[in-house]
C-alpha cells in the first residue's frame, strides 16, 4: 500500500513540475507578443514593416497600402519589392540595411529630407519604419471621392503603359532602370532561361556600350541593337524626356523605315549610276523646286559647275544661271522671262513642256519637263545641234537637188518602191498639168497615171508601167512612145533605181504638120 502511494506521489510531482514548466513558458513568449501587438496598435497609423531575412512577416495597413501601390514582379522578394518602391528616395537602401544586424538601430534620411527610415534589429527580425519628417506644413487632406479619382486614374495610367506597344522605361541619374512597361520587360527577357523567370532591374538593351549604330546625338537618336527575345538586329528611334531627377526614355521600332529607306538609297543610286551614262542632261526638282537629283550630262551639256549643282539651287536660281550663262535664248526683258519661267515651270507640272532652244553660238537644245511624283518635275536637256546640222544639211541636199531637176528640160517623175511619187521637176508640172508639191497628201502611181490620161489619153505604156514599178528583183531600162492629144510626140523612158526606186522620163517631141499619128506601140520588157 505504501509503495502505491509512494508511486501515486511520485507521478503527481513530476506532473506539477511539467505544468509549471509549461506555465512559465507560457509566461514568457506572450509577454513578447503582447509586447510587439500593444506597439504595433499604438502605431497602427504608422508604415511599419516587419522582416524575416528579405520575407515579410508582418506589415500595418498603411504600409501594406504602399506595398499594393506598385504591381509586383514575379521574380523579386517582399525585400526587393519593398526597396524597388523606396528606391528613389533612399537609393541606397539594401546596402545601408544590410549592417542593421550589427548596428541594432538605422536612421536613413531620405534623399529629399521629407522622409527618413527608422530601422531597427529584434530578436532576428528586422523593424522598418517609414516617418515623414515634420517641415512645419500641414498634412494634406483627401476626400473619399477624390482619393478614388487618383486611384483609378492611376490604375488607367498603369493598364494604359502595359498594353502600349513601345518600350517605355525610366532611368535615374546613375542610368539605373526604375521602371519599365511591359513592352519592355517582354524584349529584355531572355527566351533561353533556365526558369524562365526575369531578374529585377531587367537588362539595359540600349545601355551606350551596346549601341551598334547611331545617325546623331540628338533627339531622337536611331541606334540598333540586337534584343535578347529573338537574337536579331532592330532600329529603334530613342526620345528621352526629363521627369525630376530620372528620365523617361522611348524606343519606337522603326525597322519598317529604315529598310524602305535602304530600299530607296539603292533604288537611287541605280538611278543614279544609269544616270551617269545618259547623253541627255537630267534635273529632277523636288516639290520645293529645289534641284534634288542630276546626272553628269547636265554639268557637260549646260557647262554648269558641278558645285553650284551640289548646293541644290531652286528652279528659278537655275534657269537664272543658264541665262547669266547665255545657255537659254536671251530674253526681251526680266519681266517677260520671269514670267516665262513661271509658265515653263506650270507647263512642266501639267507635262506639256517641250521647247527647242537655238543659241547665237549655233547650239540647238531640246528642253522636256515631265512630272514627278510627290509635286517633283523632271527637266530632260538634249543636245540636238547634231541632229539639227545632219537635217539642215540634208535639207539643202534635197533642194539642190531639186533645183538640179529643174533644170532639166526633160519631165522627170520618181516613184517609191510602193509606188509613191517622191519627186518631180518643173518640167513635170508644166508638162501634166498638175504639181505634187502643192497637196500633202501621197500621190501614188495610180493618181499619176489618171492624171497624164487627161493629156495623152489611154495607152499600154501605162499598164506596163504599173507592172515595172511592182516588179521585184533585177529590172531592166525600157523605153517606148506616146502622142499627146494634142499631137505631140513624148519618148518615154523608164529606169530602176537604187533601194527599188523607179525615175520615168518624158522627153517632148515638137509636132510635125500634116502628119498623122502613128498608132501606140509599146516595146515588150527584158525580163
Amino acid at each position: 500500500m505504501l509503495n502505491t502511494l509512494y508511486a501515486v506521489a511520485l507521478v503527481l510531482t513530476a506532473l506539477t513540475i511539467s505544468i509549471a514548466a509549461l506555465y512559465i513558458l507560457s509566461l514568457l513568449d506572450p509577454a513578447r507578443d503582447r509586447k510587439l501587438r500593444k506597439q504595433t496598435m499604438r502605431e497602427k497609423d504608422s508604415i511599419v514593416f516587419l522582416f524575416d531575412d528579405q520575407t515579410l512577416t508582418d506589415v500595418t495597413a498603411a504600409g501594406r497600402q504602399i506595398l499594393e501601390a506598385r504591381p509586383r514582379h514575379s521574380s523579386g522578394s517582399d525585400w526587393q519589392h519593398l526597396s524597388l518602391i523606396l528606391e528613389t528616395r533612399f537609393p541606397d537602401l539594401t546596402e545601408q540595411v544590410g549592417d542593421l544586424a550589427e548596428l541594432g538601430k538605422l536612421s536613413i534620411p531620405s534623399g529629399d529630407g521629407v522622409h527618413r527610415i527608422e530601422a531597427e534589429w529584434r530578436d532576428g527580425l528586422a523593424r522598418i519604419q517609414l516617418i515623414t519628417t515634420d517641415t512645419g506644413e500641414a498634412d494634406p487632406i483627401v476626400d473619399r471621392v477624390s482619393f478614388d479619382a487618383m486611384r483609378d486614374e492611376l490604375e488607367g495610367l498603369r493598364a494604359t503603359a502595359k498594353h502600349t506597344p513601345i518600350m517605355m522605361w525610366r532611368e535615374d541619374t546613375n542610368g539605373k532602370i526604375s521602371w519599365a512597361n511591359k513592352s519592355y520587360l517582354d524584349q529584355a527577357t531572355d527566351p533561353n532561361t533556365v526558369d524562365g523567370v526575369a531578374s529585377w532591374p531587367p537588362q539595359k538593351l540600349f545601355d551606350r556600350p551596346r549601341l551598334e549604330d547611331a545617325k546623331n546625338l540628338e533627339t531622337p537618336r536611331r541606334v540598333a541593337v540586337q534584343l535578347p527575345s529573338d537574337g536579331k538586329r532592330h532600329w529603334f528611334e530613342l526620345y528621352d524626356a526629363p521627369l525630376g531627377d530620372e528620365t523617361l526614355m522611348t524606343a519606337i521600332p522603326v525597322d519598317r523605315v529604315v529598310n524602305a529607306e535602304k530600299s530607296r538609297a539603292e533604288f537611287v543610286t541605280t538611278l543614279t549610276k544609269t544616270f551617269a551614262h545618259l547623253p541627255i542632261g537630267l534635273a529632277i526638282f523636288d516639290r520645293k523646286r529645289q534641284l534634288n537629283l542630276f546626272n553628269p550630262a547636265l554639268t557637260d551639256i549646260l557647262a554648269l559647275n558641278a558645285s553650284f549643282l551640289v548646293g541644290k539651287p531652286t528652279l528659278f536660281t537655275f534657269l537664272d544661271r543658264l541665262r547669266e550663262k547665255r545657255m537659254m535664248p536671251e530674253p526681251k526683258d526680266y519681266v517677260s522671262w520671269r514670267q516665262q519661267m513661271a509658265d515653263l515651270e506650270s507647263a512642266a507640272v501639267n507635262g506639256t513642256y517641250e521647247e527647242t532652244w537655238s543659241l547665237p553660238t549655233g547650239q540647238t537644245y531640246r528642253i522636256t519637263g515631265r512630272p514627278h511624283p510627290d509635286g517633283a518635275v523632271a527637266f530632260l536637256f538634249e543636245d540636238i545641234t547634231s541632229e539639227i546640222s545632219l537635217t539642215r544639211r540634208f535639207r539643202r541636199e534635197l533642194e539642190m537637188g531639186q533645183s538640179a531637176l529643174d533644170c532639166i528640160e526633160d519631165a522627170i517623175a520618181i516613184f517609191s518602191p510602193g509606188g509613191v511619187l517622191s519627186m518631180s521637176n518643173a518640167a513635170y508640172t508644166k508638162l501634166w498639168g498638175n504639181d505634187p508639191s502643192t497637196t500633202l497628201e501621197d500621190i501614188n502611181l495610180g493618181d499619176a497615171i489618171r492624171t497624164w490620161r487627161t493629156t495623152a489619153g489611154d495607152t499600154p505604156v501605162w499598164r506596163m508601167l504599173k507592172e515595172f514599178v511592182a516588179a521585184h528583183g533585177e529590172r531592166q531600162a525600157w523605153t517606148d512612145q506616146i502622142a499627146l492629144l494634142d499631137g505631140r510626140q513624148v519618148e518615154c523612158q523608164f529606169v530602176p533605181m537604187v533601194r527599188g526606186a523607179t525615175m520615168a522620163r518624158f522627153h517632148v517631141r515638137p509636132a510635125q504638120r500634116n502628119l498623122q499619128p502613128a498608132p501606140n506601140s509599146a516595146l515588150s520588157l527584158t525580163p
